[in-house]
């Protein structure tokens, strides 16, 4: 059975608080876009180990055990005695940018092991269990724009229709680590109501919708604040850091044929706005 798990963007990010135990409040707009990675799953033939991971495409540091396809597999297999699998997953999305692109990988490895071995398992059953995967897990189980607030845990559905436009998405060549973007953060409320200012039209955000990491992660990183002065030299209608960085997006009326080479240097994808809902096969 394959998959394909998407990635997110961040519209707007405002750090509102920090918490007695440690982690901060925010309130976000998580919105899915259709950068995708593949995920697949096929019955292991041997039985002397309880899975196999295949792994392609952008490469993941750190041990097989530690990847969340296969925590979330583990936590699957002992609780309902699933059969061994290998596990192919091919990732396209980059990892450090603010892309969501593991917790995406953790919530369809959930949907689709629901899927195959019909574990009877509810959509807040499965936001029930990835809440111990990572904060933003949950979101990708509905996979639908939402507001986000808490620690990003608590969602409520915000339907937004961007169709109309492309996302460009740029991720240079490093990563920021979120330890080392909340390091810079002053929590503190959003200067617009944010609800009111999503609901203006998209050429108003700029001025009213703002992600409140850029200010310091773009004096660590001067590159990632230049890729977005470059998206507004290119004429976007709204452009932003996602999430902690280090991925910036522009959303534009048209698609940019130059864009790979204005941006030689770092992972560049552009598609129209529009998410398919999740099949699998």
């Amino acid at each position: 059975m394959i998959c394909f798990p998407n990635a997110k963007i961040n519209l707007g990010l405002y750090v509102t608080e920090k918490r007695d135990d440690g982690y901060h409040n925010i309130e976000t707009l998580f919105l899915p876009v259709p950068l995708q990675d593949v995920l697949e799953i096929k019955p292991l033939d041997f039985y002397d180990t309880e899975y196999e991971l295949q792994l392609a495409g952008t490469p993941i540091e750190g041990k097989p055990d530690d990847n969340l396809v296969v925590r979330v597999f583990l936590s699957l297999k002992h609780e309902f005695h699933l059969p061994p699998q290998t596990i192919h997953l091919y990732k396209r999305i980059p990892t450090g940018a603010g892309l969501g692109g593991g917790s995406s990988d953790a919530a369809f490895m959930m949907r689709l092991l629901n899927e195959q071995f019909k574990l009877g398992l509810s959509t807040q059953d499965m936001v029930d269990r990835l809440s111990d995967f990572g904060a933003d897990c949950p979101f990708f189980i509905r996979n639908e724009s939402a507001l986000a607030h808490g620690i990003g845990d608590q969602l409520s559905t915000y339907p937004i229709d961007l169709s109309d436009y492309h996302i460009l998405i740029v991720k240079p060549p490093l990563s920021v680590s979120t330890r080392e973007a909340y390091a810079g953060i002053e929590p503190s409320q959003p200067k617009h109501d944010f609800r009111t200012a999503l609901s203006q039209p998209v050429e108003t955000w700029r001025e009213s919708i703002s992600n409140d990491f850029e200010r310091h992660v773009f004096r660590l990183y001067p590159q990632i604040a230049a890729i977005k002065e470059t998206l507004y030299d290119m004429h976007a209608i709204y452009a932003s850091m996602s999430g902690s960085g280090s991925a910036v997006y522009g959303l534009f009326h048209h698609p940019f044929e130059e864009a790979a080479e204005i941006f030689k240097d770092c992972f560049v994808f552009q598609s129209r706005l529009v998410v398919h809902p999740a099949t699998f096969s």
